[in-house]
């Protein structure tokens, strides 16, 4: 049976509806977070399943090894990539708890047990390669996960807090983040918290994140709403005045800024300073020296994933698009040949496949709620006026993973067909902030 097949008429449905999740704003959250973890295991039909955080979205060679060691002792031999950029180890035993944070701490991977849920980041993944970018992404991000893991208090931020860090080139300052740092051209950097703007100097840019997620959830608290992140505070939270103590106390020299200069505030263009979002890495060559692929579904098998780190030197950088940058390649030789030794090993490296706009959750059998083998149905839409768009395929109305933008929501009805219906993303800063 082609349980793959849309249903008949295969045109999309309520085109240009709005986002799937009802509105977040004035939530109230019953219950904590059960967002898994590398230490908090999530129960599946298919196993156990971890989620490792990556702050600055870079591994070392020896770090692929012990993961790819990891899926095969513990797992299900795969590993999977999330719309975040963390890792997935799934089909885990329930008993396997104390071995795998000893191989993961081996590994560098665990600096702090008690934060390792609340390591949530986005970075560009391609700062310093492309000579594109206006700051060191990378050495923020490092230096605010230094920052989060030193305080006691972040550990009471939810699993799903999102930092954004991005070196000025939009790439991921559009991806839903709570806090967001942007290189501004001027050598500035840019925080942003729900819709709120501050200019700081470069220095003092995630000291400056970290006084804003502590503004958060202070407001948080005092709501008493439980919120998880940001878009779910209620209607006439005090964030801009938590935000500008925290900032003040930490000694963070910022000047607020607004889309229109008032009251002797400085001026931005647009909203809240948000940058046109760039579109993901291409696959190919980066420069001479670095390479850029793509995992199809975001899930590749331990041999896949050690191919990605060959030599000893090498840089892996994980990005929120489901792929990988290989960096450190000694010249343009050397990453033209380990493109096409990543091709062989099932990755895509060229620009213009049609399944690069193709993503999937678990599906079926790994996830009890899903009503199809999405990963097995899945597959590119024929139907023209869809091409261009990224198709997410999903087993349940939960659609795990989906994309952010516009987007075909391809979901299973449990009659062996797919609803299709393209999304249109909402345009406003809360909605940038909805849960993922």
């Amino acid at each position: 049976m082609l349980a793959a097949m849309p249903p008949s008429p295969s045109k999309p449905r309520n085109g240009g509806e709005s986002h799937i999740r009802d509105p977040l704003r004035n939530r109230v959250r019953d219950r904590a977070d059960a967002c898994p973890g590398a230490l908090r295991l999530h129960r599946a039909d298919d196993g156990g399943l971890a989620r490792l955080r990556l702050p600055t979205g870079v591994l070392t060679a020896p770090q692929v090894a012990a993961l790819a060691d990891a899926a095969d002792r513990l797992g299900d031999g795969r590993i999977g990539v999330t719309s975040r950029g963390n890792l997935d180890l799934r089909g885990l035993p329930d008993d396997c708890g104390l071995a795998l944070a000893e191989l993961l701490g081996a590994a560098g991977l665990l600096p702090s047990a008690a934060h390792e849920r609340v390591r949530n980041m986005v970075v560009s993944p391609l700062s310093g390669l492309d000579g594109r970018g206006f700051g060191d992404a990378g050495a923020w991000a490092r230096s605010l996960d230094a920052l989060l893991c030193a305080r006691a208090w972040t550990t009471g931020l939810s699993g799903r807090f999102l930092f954004a860090v991005d070196d000025g080139r939009g790439d991921v300052a559009g991806l839903g983040g709570d806090v967001t740092l942007v290189a501004e051209p001027d050598g500035r950097a840019l925080v942003r918290i729900g819709g709120l703007a501050w200019r700081v100097a470069p220095d003092d840019a995630p000291t400056a994140a970290l006084a804003a997620a502590e503004g958060f959830l202070a407001v948080a608290r005092e709501a008493g709403t439980g919120a998880w992140r940001v878009a779910e505070l209620p209607d006439g939270a005090p964030l801009e005045e938590a935000v500008t103590e925290r900032l003040a106390t930490a000694g963070v020299a910022a000047a607020r800024v607004v889309a229109h200069a008032a009251d002797g505030a400085e001026a931005l263009p647009g909203a809240a300073g948000v940058p046109p979002v760039a579109a993901p890495p291409e696959p190919g060559l980066v420069g001479d020296r670095a390479v850029s692929v793509v995992a199809p579904l975001g899930r590749v098998t331990s041999g896949q994933f050690r191919a990605l780190a060959a030599g000893s030197g090498d840089e892996v950088r994980v990005t929120p698009w489901r792929g990988f940058v290989v960096a450190g390649l000694a010249g343009r030789a050397e990453a033209e040949e380990r493109l096409a030794a990543l091709a062989d090993a099932g990755y895509l490296t060229r620009p213009g496949s049609p399944w690069l706009a193709v993503s999937a959750c678990t599906g079926r059998p790994g996830c009890g709620k899903a009503l199809a083998d999405v990963r097995t149905d899945a597959r590119p839409l024929q139907d023209a006026a869809l091409r261009g768009l990224p198709a997410h395929w999903s087993g349940c109305e939960r659609r795990c993973g989906h994309p952010q933008g516009d987007w075909v929501d391809v979901r299973a009805t449990g009659d062996g067909t797919y609803d299709i219906t393209v999304r249109a993303a909402r345009r406003d800063n809360d909605d940038a902030q909805a849960q993922r």
